[in-house]
């Protein structure tokens, strides 16, 4: 009697699953049944007891359906995460189009001002321009470096024009650039063609007391694009090398600098004016072993000018859609070219001497690391001032 409880508490136990006795009448069920629970009953049910072994298929089923509740819990749960992404993605593609009060919507409403405003000014500065399309021709001759004094000359009007009119650049503390002499200008550089380095050019020949004249020191990537790079050295453009730079300071040009170089047309747009480390400091040797000065030159407006359009996951940055970043059909590469009508702002820092360290600390890897980091880090305030500053992208 005592041995039969158990058998009869089997059963009441069972009793409660309805699962365990459909499957435990099923031949073929109770055989698989009782050679996977052989070891499960002998930790709980004696091991004398055969009728407790036997009536203990019922873990069985229930170990089999386990899995489902929680597979179909997971399913619903995925959907309605999909749903909730499809929500957000349209809620932020209603925002960006369609709100009134979107940072999107009056970035559409200046740059329709700005155009409307822009353009008489423009084409009246251009209507004297009338042989722009000599600009084609054929170099007569060039420097040494590779300029075109001819295609200066001509282009000399339409330089005005995107510089006074298009992007209404102001430059600020320009008479911080010495006067005669060599110096070493170090500014952040954007965009696919290069904006800053034509209007730095132009600001210095235009605005400074001593219209002193620039040469832009390009990276060979930039320099190799096709009509881009040689349009550029044509326009007084220097392929960048050591030998180049000591040429130029060594006549007491003023030589321009990007350190960033092309690497700063990867920048994701959420991180604009936002400076990484300036490599090895090739600029602070070179201006040590001329000792010529280095000023630092921040530029605000040109990220905004030539905006990374081009690049693969622009797109998907703007309106925060992860999934767009690998659309090779959202790469909107001829955009990239076309210069918009942002406010500019050219501002030169305090010049940084290097005359009294002399041409022997340019083999010490601590003194032009400390260089590159002052220049870097005085760039980098100035463009977090002037970019707080400044009221509107394009107005």
């Amino acid at each position: 009697m005592a041995g039969a409880k158990p058998k009869r508490g089997g059963k009441k136990k069972s009793a409660g699953k309805p699962a365990a006795r459909a499957l435990g009448n099923d031949p073929f069920a109770r055989g698989a049944a009782v050679r996977e629970v052989v070891a499960a009953p002998s930790a709980t049910a004696k091991p004398t007891s055969t009728a407790a072994a036997t009536a203990k298929p019922a873990p069985t089923p229930t170990a089999s359906k386990k899995p489902l509740a929680p597979l179909h819990r997971q399913l619903d749960d995925l959907e309605a995460r999909l749903d909730a992404a499809i929500g957000e993605a349209e809620a932020r593609l209603s925002a960006v189009a369609g709100e009134p009060a979107s940072g999107a919507d009056r970035a559409k409403e200046d740059l329709r001002t700005v155009f409307e405003t822009l353009w008489p000014a423009v084409r009246q500065r251009l209507s004297a321009a009338g042989d722009l399309i000599r600009l084609l021709e054929p170099p007569e001759r060039l420097d040494r470096f590779g300029m075109d004094p001819r295609l200066v000359e001509r282009a000399g009007p339409l330089v005005e024009a995107l510089y006074a009119a298009w992007w209404r650049v102001e430059a600020r503390a320009i008479e911080l650039v010495p006067a005669e002499g060599p110096a070493v200008l170090v500014a952040n550089h954007a965009g696919l063609i290069p904006w800053d380095a034509l209007v730095l050019r132009h600001a210095l020949k235009r605005d400074h007391p001593a219209h002193r004249d620039l040469r832009p020191l390009l990276d060979d990537a930039a320099c190799d694009r096709p009509f881009v790079g040689g349009t550029a050295i044509r326009m007084g453009a220097v392929r960048a090398s050591p030998e180049a730079a000591a040429r130029l300071l060594g006549e007491g040009t003023l030589v321009g600098v990007f350190p960033e170089g092309t690497s700063a047309e990867a920048r994701p747009w959420r991180e604009r004016y936002r400076i990484g480390r300036f490599g090895r400091g090739g600029f602070a040797k070179v201006a040590l072993r001329a000792g010529a000065p280095i000023v630092p030159c921040a530029i605000v407006g040109s990220e905004e000018a030539a905006p990374a359009i081009a690049r693969t996951g622009w797109l998907a940055e703007v309106l925060r859609l992860p999934l767009l970043a690998a659309q090779p059909a959202f790469r909107l590469a001829p955009a990239g070219l076309l210069p918009l009508p942002s406010r500019w702002s050219i501002r030169f820092g305090e010049p940084i001497p290097t005359a009294p360290l002399g041409a022997a600390a340019a083999e010490e890897a601590g003194v032009v690391a400390d260089l590159a980091e002052r220049t870097r880090a005085a760039i980098q305030a100035m463009l977090d001032e002037d970019v707080a500053a400044r009221r509107s992208i394009f107005l």
